[in-house]
C-alpha cells in the first residue's frame, strides 16, 4: 500500500489517477482550491473511508497552503512516499506578446513550474523516509518540443522538465525515483481550449490513470524517467 500526496485531482487526470489509486487500496491525500467541487464526484470523501482519503485546501499560487497540506498529510498518516503532481494552468500568451500579458506569464511559470519545484521540496524528507520515494510530474509534450506560438505554456514545461531531471539525478542514491508522463493531446477540459481534435481521438485521463499505477507498482531499478505519449502523428 502507498500513500499517495495528488494535486490537480478535482477533475480531469488527477480526478482519475486519485479515483484509480483509491480503488487500488492506497491512501490518499489530494490537494485542490475548491474543496466543495469533489462532492458527488468518484472521489467523494462521503464514498470512502475516512482512513483511507485527506482532501485539503491547496492553492498552487500560496505556499502557506502547500505547507499546511504536507504537514495535514503528515498528521493523517504518519507518512507518505508518492507525489503526483497533476495541477497545471493553460496560456495562449504567444512569444510577442502584449505588456498586459506578463502577469500571465509570471502567473504561468507560478503554476506550472515554481509550485510544484515547492511542493516537491516540501514532501522530499518524507520521500526520503519512505526508502522508496516516487514523484510522478504530468509535464506535456510542450515540455519536450515546441508546437505553434504557446510560448508561456510551452516554456514553463520545459522549465519543469529541467526540473525533473534535475531531482532525477539528486533523489537517485536516495531512492527517489522521478518520473516525468508527457502526454500530446488528452481529452480534458484544457485540451477543449486549444485543439480541433475529435475528444474520442485524444488520450483519455483513464490511460494516464492506467500508466501511472503501472509506475507505481514497478520496482525501483525498473521505474521509467520520462514516457512521452503521442496521440496523433508527429514528425
Amino acid at each position: 500500500m502507498r500513500t499517495i500526496v495528488i494535486s490537480g485531482a478535482s477533475r480531469g487526470i488527477g480526478l482519475n489517477i486519485a479515483h484509480r489509486e483509491l480503488k487500488a487500496g492506497n491512501r490518499i491525500s489530494i490537494g485542490i482550491r475548491d474543496l466543495e467541487s469533489v462532492k458527488g464526484s468518484v472521489i467523494d470523501p462521503n464514498n470512502w473511508p475516512k482512513e483511507k482519503l485527506l482532501i485539503n485546501k491547496y492553492d498552487a499560487l500560496d505556499k502557506f497552503s502547500a505547507i499546511e497540506w504536507v504537514e495535514n498529510t503528515i498528521n493523517k498518516f504518519g507518512s507518505f512516499d508518492t507525489l503526483i503532481n497533476c495541477s497545471g494552468v493553460l496560456s495562449k500568451v504567444p512569444f510577442l506578446y502584449k505588456d498586459r500579458d506578463e502577469e500571465e506569464i509570471v502567473n504561468t511559470f507560478n503554476i506550472n513550474f515554481l509550485a510544484i519545484w515547492k511542493l516537491c521540496r516540501l514532501s522530499w524528507e518524507h520521500l526520503i523516509q519512505s526508502n522508496n520515494g516516487r514523484i510522478v510530474v504530468l509535464v506535456s509534450m510542450s515540455g519536450k518540443r515546441s508546437k505553434g506560438d504557446l510560448a508561456a505554456y510551452s516554456s514553463s514545461k520545459f522549465a519543469l522538465m529541467s526540473l525533473c531531471q534535475t531531482m532525477k539525478n539528486k533523489g537517485w542514491e536516495e531512492n527517489i525515483r522521478v518520473t516525468a508522463i508527457c502526454p500530446s493531446w488528452v481529452n480534458t477540459k484544457m485540451a477543449e481550449k486549444i485543439s480541433s481534435l475529435e475528444k474520442s481521438k485524444m488520450s483519455q485521463p483513464e490511460d494516464i490513470a492506467e500508466i501511472c499505477s503501472t509506475i507505481l507498482k514497478l520496482p525501483m531499478q525498473s521505474v521509467p524517467f520520462e514516457i512521452a505519449l503521442n496521440c496523433n502523428y508527429e514528425i
